[in-house]
């Protein structure tokens, strides 16, 4: 961990830079005895350091990237590399419960530092947060019954009267079921812990969601099998969601995430929880 160690210092030291780069810059402009110094460029960065918390806004239904248990605890990929991304930093992670509908509003009112769990890229949430670097390629799969992949090829085959679909409320998922099985007989279940025992258990027949999720399901429910998560339906990219206009915190998240994947401390993260 020192060289994350060696990241945060740096990134620290990196924003002082821009800071300092930034308030000469406006001084030049400045003429005569009026000029006034120009206060250092704030980012949450500091703020996180300074209060020794990472606040982290996670749904936790969202296996593998986030669970909530029973007990109340997280888990999880994400769970995991926000305790690695705290502890790069020096401060403790703390996870803040979300649900999917309210995600962008709690964490533009600021509630989180970084949202994380499986967060899918999409335009309307890039207009109200930065993005992180992309953390996963991840499209959208169906998920049904073993016995009826053969059923469930193509769109055209999903989107029929006879479907019952089945999506989670309030993120990609039910926008993907509303726009592309407008004909299918659509169900929002509001638990998406639960939401694949209702296909198992055949009061649904299909639901799609990212691939990564349905080869778990796969392993969790062995009934259900994904249909050709090699050829997703729609592409899709997973990353965390960070304050809008925060350069300076960004470059750091992105900076912490490059060093992760490239020393295999991503990777790794990864595997304990799919394979």
């Amino acid at each position: 961990m020192t060289v994350m160690m060696t990241a945060a210092r740096t990134a620290l030291m990196a924003g002082a830079a821009l800071a300092a780069s930034t308030a000469i810059a406006q001084s030049a402009v400045a003429v005569g005895p009026a000029a006034s110094t120009v206060p250092a460029v704030h980012s949450r960065l500091d703020d996180v350091v300074k209060s020794g918390t990472l606040r982290a806004c996670a749904t936790g239904d969202y296996k593998p990237y986030t669970y909530r248990r029973p007990d109340g605890q997280f888990e999880g990929i994400d769970v995991d590399l926000v305790a690695s991304l705290a502890k790069s930093l020096g401060v403790k992670p703390v996870i803040v419960p979300t649900t999917w509908k309210g995600l962008m509003d709690d964490f533009t009112a600021g509630k989180c530092d970084i949202a994380v769990g499986g967060i899918s890229v999409t335009l309307d949430r890039a207009a109200r947060a930065y993005y992180s670097s992309v953390v996963m390629v991840d499209g959208k799969s169906p998920i049904v019954r073993c016995a009826d992949v053969a059923k469930y090829q193509t769109l055209a085959d999903l989107n029929q009267p006879s479907t019952r679909a089945i999506a989670n409320p309030g993120g990609t998922n039910e926008r993907f079921a509303r726009q592309y099985l407008p004909k299918a007989t659509l169900t929002i279940h509001p638990d998406n812990v639960t939401i694949f025992q209702q296909i198992a258990d055949g009061r649904a027949d299909v639901m799609v969601t990212d691939t990564s999720e349905t080869l778990l399901q796969h392993k969790l429910i062995p009934s259900l099998c994904p249909v050709n998560p090699d050829k997703p339906l729609q592409f899709g990219e997973k990353a965390y969601l960070i304050p809008r206009g925060d350069d300076i915190f960004k470059q750091y998240v992105d900076q912490w995430l490059n060093l992760s994947q490239k020393t295999g401390e991503y990777q790794a993260v990864v595997d304990k929880w799919l394979k």
